[in-house]
């Protein structure tokens, strides 16, 4: 993460903002062998929090925290100034965020930390197979 760091002090430095991502990020999840729950172990929370504290000082204005236990986003809430956003990271960050595809149920797959809100993936699939026949018959409105 000291490469990270300097990256998110470059990209500041040039005005451009910066939002940090620590926990599960997109980029790793092939390499740690899916959607693992990230700092578990007293060695891993502790490598989260300090490249958490490494962005703020290089400067990001918030920071996401992706699917770690709850305790630790508390900890880094705790110890930044900077807002934090939570996803799958428990109750004490700052703000809440999921996927909207995740929300709404749009997937068969769902990531571990999200709630369905809703199951609109059958219902996108009816319509989309309604709209097709529609248009072989030539039974759809035409203006």
């Amino acid at each position: 993460y000291p490469r990270m760091a300097e990256t998110i002090r470059s990209l500041v430095e040039s005005g451009i903002p910066v939002v940090g991502h620590v926990g599960l990020t997109p980029q790793s999840v092939n390499q740690i062998g899916g959607f693992r729950k990230q700092g578990t172990s007293p060695e891993t929370a502790d490598r989260i929090l300090e490249e958490a504290i490494a962005i703020e000082k290089a400067g990001a204005f918030s920071i996401i925290l992706e699917h770690i236990p709850d305790e630790l986003a508390k900890t880094i809430t705790d110890t930044l100034s900077i807002t934090t956003i939570g996803i799958g990271a428990g109750p004490h960050c700052d703000g809440q965020v999921l996927v909207t595809a995740d929300i709404l149920g749009l997937s068969d797959w769902q990531p571990p930390f999200a709630k369905r809100y809703a199951n609109l993936r059958e219902q996108g699939i009816q319509a989309a197979k309604a709209f097709c026949d529609d248009v072989r018959t030539h039974n759809f409105h035409v203006t």
